[in-house]
Order: structure tokens, then sequence, then C-alpha cells
């Protein structure tokens, strides 16, 4: 953008400052690649408005001159310059129309594009403050009404008052007397515009928000119509969903009755200035002052100037609508991720050696104490660390601070030796393999799902994956083995398969470090001693942490971290915590038995 440009928009942020910090940041970063559509579409604009200025004009004239005179070369002339001037208005408005598309469309593009960039950029901890319904809301329906605002501005709120200053100019220049008329009624016209938008504008972002309650609403009901059906919910959800719905629907009628008053005010407006227009002009007339023709004139330039500054008070309650828009968008591009890569951009996991050193940690914006407690310890490459404890002791925690989904609040994490903090985070997350116990498998082939952790891997290693996860079998028993077409997260796997494909997807990465959060949960005790018996096979070339409930699952690892309340209990192994760690040996007796000790 020019110089002159960015001064502008800084003057704007520093008279409104909701409305010019956005503004700024969307005109500078978007509007940039589409300036010259910007600008051809109100200079289009602007030969429509010359050549409806000049139609009155041409009217006139016919009455006036060639009708009095009975000069009938002199009508057919003129109409012929009145259907010529349409023609080139007509050529205006469409390259108008076509020029302001482009330019809203593209910048829509770009700042959806750009929305979506920003969301897949959030740590963990920003995808907490933003629900999924309100980012949905945000790149959908709040990039579009910044999109119908800018086209609009191209071409209405450049048409509106370029109409309204030519028809006032021709007024005067028709009958300056007469032409009180039409001042007379601006100021009553100002105070209406400025009454509407001051009751229908907090409505707008009240709007947007009952519209981010429908579609987070909207969303668990989706995801969740396998358990409503189940619990026999869907009443309750129908319920829940119709409340959401009917307060955005209340907010909007509220909105559109104010609008709708406008109506009925702007033609009580428009007739009395035209019934105080023929009074007058009717008496100018009888007088002498005016000609037929001059008064047919004025009528139709008080209608275009009383029209134009009816758009304009449409227009502007339609920006103000996108300004409310303008600061969700904003509130999301200007949110920085609390988690970003390091300056050692050549660090990368060649080892899958992990350190913890005195970690603490708390999950942003929450108080009391910290979900983990000065924890340290050493996960050496090779070997398998399986983490141990009740429900919510801390593990899943402590394993999202390895490929930094969270950071540390006090302490280090390393790996290899450098904190996690220094790595680039795709290169950091490159060497790391993830199984999560909530299986998400994404719409498309199998395959496709399980080259998700390298695009290129060969089907050798794509298969030998699958061998060891034992999710083989029930792929080659599908028609379309591979190629088989996969529902929206999976929807057509049971459970356990959708363990297991998250598992050989983690497996195919080849990484240094592999993680599996409870990823054999949903998965039978054969089966899972299957999988187990096959993850021996790559664990020399990896460091495996295991997260489980079932003591089967972490027996033979070769250290196991019992946690308690956010603290490290105990580290040993099988037969060494078996004899000096009450909890681990409490919770081997409720899953094996007084003998199994």
């Amino acid at each position: 953008m020019s110089g002159r440009n960015v001064k502008w928009l800084d003057r704007v942020s520093d008279r409104h400052p909701g409305l010019g910090r956005g503004l700024k940041y969307l005109l500078a970063e978007y509007w940039g690649p589409y300036w010259l559509a910007t600008l051809l579409a109100p200079i289009c604009m602007l030969g429509e408005v010359f050549t409806d200025l000049l139609q009155p004009w041409f009217m006139s004239q016919i009455v006036d001159v060639g009708l009095a005179a009975g000069d009938q070369s002199y009508i057919i002339w003129t109409a012929v310059k009145m259907v010529g001037t349409s023609m080139l208005g007509i050529v205006g408005a469409s390259l108008c129309m076509y020029f302001s598309a482009k330019a809203g469309y593209g910048m829509a593009k770009e700042l959806r594009g750009e929305l979506y960039r920003k969301v897949q950029s959030f740590s963990f901890a920003n995808l907490d403050v933003f629900k999924t319904g309100s980012l949905v809301t945000r790149i959908t329906n709040d990039v579009t009404q910044i999109q119908n605002a800018f086209q609009s501005c191209t071409r209405m709120l450049i048409r509106s008052p370029f109409l309204c200053i030519g028809g006032v100019i021709m007024v005067l220049i028709i009958s300056p007397k007469l032409s009180l008329v039409v001042l007379a009624t601006l100021p009553l016209m100002g105070i209406m515009i400025y009454t509407l938008m001051k009751r229908a504008f907090p409505l707008f972002g009240l709007m947007q928000q009952k519209l981010d309650r429908v579609n987070v609403v909207m969303q668990e009901n989706l995801a969740g119509v396998r358990v409503i059906k189940a619990f026999g919910r869907a009443e309750y959800e129908k319920e829940r969903f119709r409340v959401a719905n009917d307060e955005m629907t209340e907010v909007a009628m509220r909105a559109n009755r104010i609008m709708a008053m406008s109506f009925p005010l702007i033609n009580l407006i428009m007739n009395m200035a035209l019934i105080a227009m023929y009074w007058f002009g009717g008496q100018m007339a009888f007088g002498g002052e005016l000609q037929a023709g001059d008064i047919m004139a004025f009528s139709n330039y008080i209608l275009q100037i009383l029209m134009s500054l009816t758009m304009s008070s449409f227009m502007l309650l339609f920006v103000s609508r996108a300004k409310v828009s303008i600061d969700r968008v904003h509130e999301v591009l200007n949110t920085h991720s609390d988690i970003v890569s390091g300056e050692h951009g050549e660090l990368e996991v060649t080892e899958g050696k992990v350190e913890f050193k005195n970690v603490s940690f708390r999950y942003p914006g929450q108080g009391g104490e910290p979900v983990l407690r000065n924890l340290s310890f050493t996960a050496q490459p090779g070997r398998t660390v399986a983490i141990l404890g009740a429900t919510g002791s801390g593990k899943t925690s402590l394993i999202s601070l390895i490929p930094r989904l969270y950071d540390a609040t006090e302490g280090q994490v390393l790996v290899d030796g450098h904190d996690v903090r220094e790595y680039d985070l795709k290169k950091l997350r490159k060497g790391i393999g993830v199984a999560l116990q909530e299986s998400v498998l994404f719409s498309g082939s199998i395959e496709e799902n399980l080259k998700w952790g390298d695009e290129n891997a060969p089907d050798e290693v794509v298969k030998e994956s699958t061998r060891i996860a034992q999710a083989d079998p029930f792929i080659q028993a599908m028609a379309d083995g591979y190629d088989t077409q996969l529902g929206q997260r999976g929807v057509n796997l049971s459970g356990g398969q959708k363990q297991r494909l998250s598992i050989a997807r983690a497996l195919v990465k080849r990484p240094k470090i592999l993680i599996l959060d409870d990823s054999t949960s949903a998965v039978d005790m054969a089966t899972e001693a299957q999988i187990q018996k096959g993850l021996r096979e790559v664990m020399h070339a990896c460091t495996v942490f295991i997260i489980a409930q079932r003591i089967s699952s972490v027996m033979d690892a070769d250290e196991i971290i019992v946690m308690e309340d956010g603290k490290i209990a105990d580290v040993g192994t099988h037969e060494q915590l078996k004899e000096r760690c009450g909890v681990y040996r409490e919770i081997v007796i409720s899953q094996l038995g007084k003998e199994a000790v």
C-alpha cells in the first residue's frame, strides 16, 4: 500500500480504535493484490452516475425546447442521446459489478485462507480460548459479511454520495430558490440514519454471537449423534438447538424491525419533499420563474437525491454489521500462538533421548495447584517407558509436553539434549509419532490416512506398519483393501479398528519417539498382545512412551513411571514396583488379584 493510504488508515485507527485497527490490517494485508480492480470499480460506477444525472436534463430539454417549439428532429436527436448515455451507463454498471466482485471475492479468498492457516498454527491453549463453532462462523459467515460490505462499498457507497452531490448541483443550477426544499430534508435524513445505526449496531454483534452458539450446538449434536441416540436424548438436543435457534432469530428480528421502520419514514420524507416541491414549483411556474420541463427534471433529481441518501443509510448499516465481523476476524488474526518455533531450525530429532528436568505444568488460564509438579526423569533411546496412574494423575499432560502441544510452566523438557523450545516445530514433531486414545481419522482412503505421517512412505513401510499394528488382516478383508474410503472421523470402522489404524499411522513415520496414549483401550487382550509383540520389533529404533490402564500393557516395559496427583510416585520395573510402590501394588491387585503380588 502507498504511504498516503497507510497514513489515512493510521488516522482511522486513532479515531476509531476498534474499527481502525481491524480495517487497517485487513486492507493492508488482503486488499493489495486487488487494488486495480478496486480502483476500476468506482471509476466505472462514476460513469453510470454521470449518465443517470444527464437523463432528467435531457427530458427537461425535450419538454421545454423540443415540444415547446414543435421541433421533432430535436426531440429525436435528444432521445438518441438519452439511449446512448443509457447504454454507456449499463456498460459502466456491468464493469463496476465485475471489478467489485473480482476484488471482493479475491479478498475473501485470501482472508479465509489466512484465517485457516492462522487456526492451524494455534497451540492447544489458543484453541481452548476459541470454540470450534465460533471459529467456523468467523471463517465462513464473518468473512462473507466483510466480502459483501466490501463489494457494496465499491458500488453503492461510491454511487450514492456522487449521485446525491450531482443531484444537488443540478437542482441548484435549475433553481437555487426551489433547492431549499431539498436542503430542508437533509437534516431529517441525517437524524434518521444516525438513530438507526445507534439502535441497530449493537444487535449485529449479538447476532454473530448467537450464530456462534447455533454452530456450537449443531457441531456437538452431529459429533455425538450416536451417543445421543444411545441415551435417548434426541428430544433434549432438539430443545437445546431450538432455544439457540430461537435466540438468534429473536435478535435478528429485532434488528430487522428497526431497519423495516426506516421504509415508511423514508417514504414520508420523500413524499413531503415532492409535495413541497410541486407546491412551490407550481407557484414559480405560474409566475414564469420555471418551465414545465424544469419541474419534471427537479422532481427526478429530488428522487435521485433522496434515494441515494436512503441507499447510503442502508449501506452504512451494512458496513456497521461488517464492522462487527472485522473485529471478530481481526481477533483471530491478532491472536499469537504461545508456542512458536525455536531459533535453532537446524536441530532434528536423531536419537530420541527424552529428559524432564524439574518440570511443572499448569494449563493456561487455570489457577490452583499445577497439573504436574517437579517431574524429573530420563528416557534413553531404544527403551520403553510406561506411564501408569489413576485418572487425572497427569499422564496425558506429561506426554503432551514432549511434542510441545503445551509448554512446561517451569523446568525443561529436553530431546536429544536440547530444550524442545529450541527446535523448529515441524522438525520436532516430524521425529515424534503419536497415537491417541481418541483415534481421529479423516475422510479419504485408508492408505491416505496411513500416509498422514509420511505422504512419501513406500508401500512396504505402510504394509509393515499395519502388520505390526494388527490392522492388515481387517484391511485385506475389505472389498477395496487399502483403497477403502472412510467416512468422516472413520465412522464405518469399529473403535478397535480405528485405534489400530492410528498406531499404524504413527509407525509409518518411522519416528525416533513413539507415544501411545492408551491407544489399545478398545482392543481385546489377545490383539493387544500381538501388537505388543510387533512393537518390540521396532522398539530398538525409537524411544517408546506407553500410557495404559492395563497392567498387562506395561509389564514388559524397561521402566514404569507411576503417577499420583501430578507427581512421580515411583519409577522402576514391574518386579521392583510390586515390591516397593504401594500405588502400583494396589493397581496390580485390582487387575490381577493378590496372587500376582
